[in-house]
């Protein structure tokens, strides 16, 4: 979709009403059901990762893709976008990408002689930012107010966003010429970083006869509708949560401050992103209520880009993704009757 056209559409949204009903659980499942065949039609072998794809998006996340050049982060990002009938735009980061293209800028208007906003590229409902890594930090940072709070302050006036919003950015390892580490600020704002990783044998085999005409994603039509995603976004918030599954939730979080091989642990946004991930996860096994194994699953994808090294830790070569495995299988779970408490009434 043309980046105007949404930017249009995005701004058009601003006064839009209440939040939409909760779907139902057989239409939710279905429609989650129809949104992840069609990403594995494009995406061969990788269904977990279009799962915490579709997770996020259901969780009011943003997600970041990293990993080598081509093993299909773009890709994955552009199916999900092209699953929802809703406005996308992308955004190529260079490192002469300046902060007013992705939010906008205020323009002097001679016939009027007012200023005019001109909105930037992230007014749309998912923002495909390729390469993020490779535009400087000052850039970067335009979207920090963005993924936080939905909105853009440009000239001492906000803007807001239209909903679903959500950002999937990819980046190359910092170890790649050309690149940008991101600040932690920046880490901290998305909910789930995944790897793609290269695909089996198989799945590499169907790639090259899928692939050899035309690329799959041409094929690709809309399965729902954004106000359907803004239904099961509210279904998603119904989703119970015990006292118990709580206390383990930071727990968790606690575990990661108090490690002695982590100089920096989990923020109090890095826990509530990951509980409502585990919301997600547990609408989409079709559970109304969240285990501690909803939590568990999600920690490795929700807490290791947050975390830094120590340096004795960095030293004997351990990574953050090892720390938090590790952490999970250290933290004792609920008991089991306690967790699967539901809702009362």
């Amino acid at each position: 979709m043309d980046v105007h056209h949404a930017a249009g559409t995005a701004l058009s949204q601003l006064s839009a009403g209440p939040p939409p009903a909760p779907m139902a659980a057989p239409r939710f499942s279905e429609t989650c059901e129809r949104i992840l065949a069609s990403v594995d039609q494009v995406i061969d072998g990788k269904a977990e990762a279009s799962r915490v794809a579709l997770t996020v998006l259901l969780a009011q996340g943003h997600l970041l893709v990293e990993d080598v050049p081509g093993v299909g982060k773009t890709m994955l990002a552009k199916t999900l976008a092209r699953t929802i009938d809703c406005s996308v735009s992308r955004i190529q980061f260079t490192p002469d990408l300046l902060p007013s293209d992705v939010t906008g800028v205020s323009i002097y208007n001679q016939a009027t002689r007012q200023f005019e906003f001109r909105p930037g590229a992230v007014f749309a409902n998912i923002v495909i930012g390729d390469e993020i890594n490779r535009a400087s930090a000052k850039t970067q940072s335009a979207l920090l107010e963005c993924m936080e709070e939905h909105q853009v302050t440009v000239d001492g006036t906000s803007y807001g966003l239209s909903e679903p919003f959500m950002v999937i950015a990819t980046q190359n390892p910092i170890e790649m010429e050309g690149t940008y580490p991101l600040p932690e600020a920046q880490r901290d704002r998305f909910m789930a970083r995944i790897s793609m990783g290269y695909p089996d044998e198989a799945a590499e085999i169907e790639m090259l006869e899928s692939h050899q005409s035309e690329s799959p994603l041409l094929s690709v039509q809309p399965v729902a509708e954004a106000s359907e995603v803004a239904a099961m976004i509210e279904t998603v918030k119904d989703v119970y949560v015990s006292d118990p599954v709580k206390e383990y939730t930071v727990a968790l979080g606690k575990a990661t401050r108090t490690s002695d091989r982590l100089r920096l642990g989990a923020s109090p946004r890095a826990i509530l992103q990951l509980l409502r991930a585990a919301k997600a996860r547990a609408a989409l096994d079709g559970r109304d209520f969240v285990l501690p194994d909803d939590v568990a699953a999600m920690a490795p994808a929700v807490l290791t880009h947050r975390l830094i090294l120590d340096r004795r830790a960095a030293g004997a070569g351990l990574t953050a993704a090892g720390v938090v495995e590790a952490l999970v299988a250290s933290v004792p779970l609920p008991s089991d009757g306690a967790s699967r408490l539901r809702r009362q009434g």
